[in-house]
């Protein structure tokens, strides 16, 4: 399949020289990261879109009472 992709100026320069440098074309680079970007992506299927929420071990379950302040001896925040 042929596409048309918008390259800036200064990327496409340093894409040829780097294809030059390699002794391969800049169709073989391009192919290659994209190739590599769709191997490294997660399967929809792995995502968790759910939130994770930190878990605060205790001796005592359901015995930590926190206040506004409290939270911050337990969890880092940053």
């Amino acid at each position: 399949m042929r596409t048309t992709v918008d390259i800036p100026d200064a990327v496409y320069r340093e894409l040829k020289v780097y294809a030059a440098m390699e002794g391969t074309t800049i169709r073989e680079i391009i192919l290659e990261g994209v190739a590599e970007k769709l191997r490294s992506r997660k399967p929809k299927a792995q995502r968790d879109s759910r939130p994770r929420f930190p878990v605060i071990g205790s001796k005592n379950p359901g015995s930590l009472q926190l206040g506004e302040e409290g939270v911050y001896e337990y969890i880092p925040f940053p």
